[in-house]
């Protein structure tokens, strides 16, 4: 090695110290991620074995929905992905694939459990029983500590569904032009609650029956 790349030149040289990290940090990079862009199990949805999922994505009262989870925080609590481990899989049910999380923008797999995994709490409870749930926690599980959301029983404000509807179709998810179009009509009378619920009893099911 030239004295000028010398260990002893490097650190003593801050410039140059910054531009070999940043080409490291950058061919590193790109060496990791620009592979999983090719990777059908990544950017199809599909299971770990390669069979097709009936992966749809979000209609107009769930992505409202997943909003409102986001903006109240629900994510600091749980996580969304089941790792493929006995005593995940036991407690929470299958673990997860990449393909189900194709129309997650940003994805909500998280790591903090101070609650249960929701990945694959759709269609685990009623509908019932999550707004029973969700105004206060205690009704149903009277050692929870989860706080209670009685204001999500308010009107769910639709006016920007379409536009939101349509970024996500630049992005890639298939959203047909009718969809769009009756999108404000299905939130009509609708309330945040109502909207929350049904996305929280969406999550997980499309490997319902997978084995």
């Amino acid at each position: 090695m030239s004295k000028k790349f010398s260990h002893d030149a490097i650190e003593r040289s801050v410039a140059l110290m910054i531009v070999l990290t940043l080409l490291t940090v950058s061919v590193g990079g790109l060496v990791e991620i620009v592979p999983l862009f090719y990777q059908k199990s990544l950017t199809k949805p599909i299971d770990r074995a390669g069979n097709p999922l009936d992966i749809k994505p979000y209609d107009a009262l769930q992505l409202t929905g997943r909003d409102i989870y986001v903006r109240e925080g629900c994510y600091n609590c749980h996580s969304q992905m089941i790792r493929p481990f006995r005593a995940e899989t036991e407690r929470y049910g299958h673990y997860s694939v990449a393909g189900e999380f194709i129309y997650d923008r940003p994805f909500q797999w998280g790591s903090k459990r101070t609650g249960p995994d929701l990945h694959r709490v759709g269609g685990r409870y009623s509908d019932e029983w999550h707004r029973a749930h969700l105004i206060n926690p205690r009704d149903v599980v009277p050692e929870s500590n989860m706080p209670a959301f009685p204001w999500l029983e308010r009107p769910v404000k639709a006016a920007n569904i379409q536009t939101k509807m349509q970024a996500l179709r630049a992005l890639g998810h298939p959203y047909s032009d009718e969809e769009i179009a009756a999108a404000p009509a299905s939130l009509e009378g609708k309330t945040e609650m109502d909207a929350l619920i049904a996305y929280l009893q969406g999550l997980g099911t499309a490997l319902s029956n997978f084995k």
